[in-house]
């Protein structure tokens, strides 16, 4: 197990803040894990374990808190002084309405609270109401590769090569790398596909076509890194002769997205300074999950590189966007602290043309601000002031 400081970093001052600490992140991505860690910062900083009550819902043994008051009478039982408790309440939302107790904890006790959830709408209107500024959120990832390679222990380059064309394939999801066969790693995967399937979208959308929803998914997997066009979807389906309209494709990519199996990224118009409407790209929070449902197609190194960048742009903080330059497409356009990073992505550069596309997609950009090339080369092929870099070295940058 390593320590997630990326995230800890931020979440540590707040721990003693009366704010309450919302965690989320696709399933099985490594939250409870962070809560645990969490916990044990506590203890070390001397917080009495009696003070720390944690619980997580996907545990049988707490399946007898089915709402919000079985919540309020197990925690106010389990409060026994007027000093300071930590409540940490994993998977939160297997509890119907949970943020009501969550709110009477936060006005009646002294606590700090920490939940997690798997779903984007944790944080639902009516809870952003109730809640009114009372809590902070915070969004875990599956394993960055930097946290692969300190998770292995990897020295050798030889190995953190062999490591990175195995996260390009199966992803980072942080139990997968328990198992040492490519059977195993499968089986895995396709148990947290199917389980956020089943518990994060099915039931809380109440999907009766489940087949249609996973064909969805199966042709998002196999067309990554291209705008997505409802029309062309539904060409694909009527060839199989499933019929399906634009709107029960968006509801499943609205599911999907709510789920936290994939973001939605808008694209940027550089010259005209505004959002384009029906220009939207999808990318996967962890490619393994994509390969599963891509088995028997074609392997599709080049996106599945560029869904490794936006996703280690996410990481590093930055808000991401596809941009438009005056009809050439920018792979990324990276923003933080109101400042710009343009980013394009190869496989590889090793032909002339793959080179001047690259470099000359930055072409007419009326800005100073840094633009690099991301490829597997090993040779530096900076020029004119854009800068390349290779993704193995940019992925293990401090």
């Amino acid at each position: 197990m390593i320590k997630r400081e990326t995230y800890l970093s931020k979440i540590r001052e707040f721990y003693d803040i009366d704010i309450i600490k919302i965690i989320t992140g696709i399933r099985r991505c490594g939250k409870s894990t962070l809560l645990l860690q969490i916990i044990d910062e506590l203890k070390e900083n001397n917080i009495n374990d009696k003070h720390i009550i944690y619980i997580n819902f996907e545990d049988v043994e707490f399946s007898f808190i089915k709402n919000y008051l079985d919540l309020n009478k197990y925690i106010k039982d389990k409060i026994k002084d007027k000093g300071k408790y930590y409540l940490l309440f994993d998977e939160v939302q297997m509890v119907d309405e949970w943020e009501r107790a969550i709110n009477s904890f936060k006005s009646t006790l002294n606590v700090s609270i920490f939940v997690t959830g798997s779903n984007s709408k944790l944080l639902s209107s009516e809870l952003a109401t109730l809640l009114s500024g009372r809590y902070v959120t915070f969004k875990i990832a599956p394993f960055s590769f930097k946290e692969v390679v300190e998770y292995k222990e990897i020295k050798d380059k030889g190995e953190i090569e062999e490591a990175f064309n195995d996260y390009l394939l199966w992803g980072g999801m942080p139990q997968r790398f328990v198992f040492t066969t490519i059977e195993g790693i499968q089986t895995y995967l396709k148990d947290v596909f199917n389980s956020i399937v089943l518990k994060d979208i099915i039931k809380r959308n109440s999907i009766k076509n489940v087949t249609l929803f996973e064909k969805v998914m199966e042709y998002l997997a196999s067309n990554l890194n291209q705008t997505f066009s409802p029309t062309n979807m539904m060409s694909a389906f009527e060839i199989e002769k499933i019929p399906v309209s634009s709107k029960t494709i968006y509801d499943c990519l609205n599911y999907a997205e709510e789920a936290l199996l994939m973001s939605k990224v808008s694209t940027y118009d550089i010259r005209g300074k505004r959002i384009l409407s029906r220009k939207d790209k999808y990318y996967l929070t962890d490619l393994g999950l994509g390969q599963i449902l891509n088995i028997n197609k074609k392997t599709q190194y080049g996106a599945y590189l560029e869904n490794i960048v936006f996703n280690e742009l996410v990481f590093r903080g930055y808000n991401v966007s596809v941009g438009n330059n005056n009809g050439q497409e920018i792979d990324f356009i990276a923003t933080k602290h109101n400042q710009k990073e343009y980013y394009q992505v190869a496989f590889t550069l090793s032909n002339e043309e793959t080179e001047e596309r690259e470099f000359g997609a930055f072409a007419n950009i009326q800005d100073n601000y840094p633009k690099y090339v991301i490829s597997t080369d090993k040779l530096d092929y900076s020029q004119n002031g854009i800068i390349h870099k290779n993704i193995i070295d940019w992925l293990l940058e401090k």
